[in-house]
């Protein structure tokens, strides 16, 4: 399975941006995935019911382990998952298309955002976008955080059984891991190296300075 490069703004979702941006910014101080300890997401309990928590163990392959899942996705796949492992929650049609992106997460060690298009129980095309978000342990992956949205153009649609109420595989539209502009700017902050310059009350020349960020 292959995934493009991406930056940050390829995903759409505002929610999924607020969370991915809070992963961003633990990321920067050392350039590698936080622990899931130290994510703490402003107003996460608004988005739980669009969340799964997974671990994942030192095998080869990786194998993830439900630890919670939000209510909207047990809905989507008809039944709770806590506790099962990933490959046997989502059943043999649907692991080719699942299992690959949540190992190339753990690979990576990078968020991996996905879009598939799938069919509810009426005919209508929902865009079922994920997004993945690793969390190391001992310099491993050890828990992902993926968060789920549904689109609809032609606006309502059915999320009961939306993964398996027909025989139509999801039809993927975008793969990728989020590799590049691994930072985030907070609003109206100075860049690090920004030149600025100030004026000298004296009556000298103007006098430039360079902002240094040290993290």
């Amino acid at each position: 399975m292959d995934f493009a490069s991406a930056a940050p703004s390829v995903v759409k979702s505002i929610r999924q941006r607020d969370l991915l941006n809070t992963w961003l910014r633990l990321y920067a101080r050392r350039r590698i995935a936080p622990a899931i300890w130290e994510y703490q997401p402003a107003r996460l309990e608004e988005e739980l019911s669009d969340l799964i928590y997974y671990t994942v163990d030192s095998s080869m392959p990786p194998r993830l382990i439900i630890q919670s899942e939000g209510t909207r996705i047990a809905r989507a796949y008809g039944h709770t998952g806590k506790g099962i492992l990933l490959d046997d929650y989502v059943g043999p049609r649907l692991a080719p298309f699942v299992i690959p992106i949540y190992h190339e997460c753990v690979a990576r060690g990078l968020p991996v955002y996905s879009v598939a298009d799938v069919d509810d129980i009426y005919g209508r095309v929902v865009a079922y976008e994920r997004l993945l978000l690793p969390f190391l342990t001992d310099d491993r992956v050890s828990h992902i955080i993926a968060s789920v949205k549904t689109f609809c153009e032609d606006g309502g649609f059915e999320i009961k059984d939306l993964l398996r109420g027909n025989d139509a595989p999801p039809r993927p539209k975008l793969r990728t891991v989020i590799d590049r502009d691994l930072f985030h700017r907070a609003p109206g902050r100075i860049a690090a190296a920004d030149i600025i310059e100030f004026a000298d009350q004296s009556g000298g020349s103007d006098v430039t300075a360079e902002i240094i960020e040290l993290n």
